[in-house]
């Protein structure tokens, strides 16, 4: 664990704050001049390939490749520096993090922004346009940077097979198309329709409703089934874009939904609970949004919820001192249970979006589900007395230590 006291320790967490926290700030202005850096870069590597341009700015050009490798092989060191302050890294200890991290799909990709360029030039290759390709694979980066882009991907990868059936299809119906074109025109125009692989051009051009006009059928019966086969285009690419649609909209609310569900699972009253009762409290949640500097809960006033930081940092100004808390982490919980008054001031210090579990919903459930609500009381019975600690508001004293603060570092 890091001693929080220790220069080194707050660089570390400062590091990590500006590379991998959510939300505004510094972070956010360090996001925004790393995906300028890769726009930029790409830029400079598409322009390069213009020989006048090249001429006229070669120092610019290269000048940009080594300020752009240079910041990559920094950010690259930094990430793995900070690797075990990561929530799914910190049980394994900072040198297995670091293996774990070093495997994931994000950090190779941040290895190939600046892994070949390095490579090249120990291996003697003075020309950076030889690694061409692989400076373009900086665009991967972006992903880091798009939750979106990431959920389209991982939209592809879940219907793979689905797609890979629409291809078969395609295939299937490109072949149907040009034989029968083929046999219907190959002795009017030989020179177009001469086999079937000549065929197969005018199919794909028409089903892909691209249309060049380079090669036409001229017979009437042709001319029918160009028609039918620019429909049946329309139509075959309408079921892979329904496909990947529908996959990437459900991707998107099951990653919401399993970030809500690990954080809900974290709370202690809720932790043995099973799925479809931790689902359950998930749904009554909802999402508030609150800026740097605003008040999120003020000491005295009525404790009606408890608030899980989805994105962002709080300060918790309560019985355990000033507690820095940040994404993953909760508080309020026994105002779900027992509605006393606030016990802690909770102020933003960052952009945040918060989740919200109102006591009067949870009770709702308790009592529409009476199984749910007999463990809830047990478990927070059973923690008050081991703890030896009397609910008047809000915290017990040890669910402030339950809550995984910013500082705390790895556990």
């Amino acid at each position: 664990m890091l001693d929080n006291r220790s220069p080194g320790s707050k660089a570390k967490r400062f590091a990590y704050d500006l590379l991998e926290a959510s939300g505004g700030g510094l972070s956010g202005i360090v996001d925004r001049v790393l995906v300028l850096l890769v726009i930029g870069n790409l830029l400079s590597i598409i322009l390069e390939t213009v020989p006048p341009l090249k001429e006229a700015y070669a120092d610019l050009f290269l000048g940009v490749e080594w300020v752009t490798v240079t910041v990559f092989a920094l950010e690259y060191g930094a990430r793995l520096w900070v690797a075990d302050l990561h929530p799914p890294f910190r049980r394994h200890g900072p040198v297995k993090a670091r293996l774990l991290h070093l495997a994931q799909p994000s950090c190779i990709i941040d290895f190939l922004a600046f892994g070949p360029t390095l490579v090249g030039l120990i291996a003697g290759v003075e020309d950076v346009n030889v690694l061409v390709v692989f400076r373009l694979l900086r665009f991967l980066k972006l992903a880091r940077y798009s939750p979106g882009m990431r959920s389209l991907l991982n939209a592809f990868v879940s219907e793979r097979r689905a797609i890979l059936a629409s291809a078969v299809l395609m295939a299937g119906l490109i072949l149907t198309t040009a034989t029968i074109m083929y046999l219907l025109e190959r002795r009017v125009q030989p020179e177009a329709f001469g086999s079937i692989p000549a065929a197969m051009y005018w199919a794909v051009t028409t089903l892909t409703t691209v249309g060049y006009g380079d090669v036409v059928p001229v017979s009437a019966a042709g001319k029918l089934l160009a028609g039918l086969t620019m429909l049946a285009g329309l139509c075959m690419f309408a079921l892979p874009v329904g496909i990947i649609a529908t996959a990437f909209a459900r991707e998107i609310r099951s990653r919401d939904f399993v970030v809500t569900w690990g954080m809900v699972a974290r709370v202690p009253i809720f932790s043995d609970l099973d799925a479809s009762e931790i689902a359950e409290v998930t749904r009554l949640l909802r999402a508030q949004t609150v800026e740097a500097g605003m008040v999120v809960t003020q000491k005295g006033e009525p404790a009606y919820a408890m608030y899980f930081i989805a994105s962002g940092r709080v300060d918790v100004d309560g019985p355990m001192g000033h507690l820095q808390l940040g994404e993953g982490s909760f508080f309020g919980e026994m105002a779900v249970l027992h509605k006393g008054r606030r016990t802690a001031d909770v102020v933003a210090l960052s952009s945040c979006r918060l989740l919200v579990l109102d006591a009067d919903d949870l009770h709702v459930l308790m009592k529409r589900r009476p199984k749910i609500g007999t463990h809830i009381r047990a478990v927070a019975e059973a923690r008050i007395k081991a703890g030896g600690a009397t609910v008047t508001g809000d915290f017990i004293d040890e669910e402030l230590a339950q809550s995984r603060p910013v500082e705390a570092g790895p556990v």
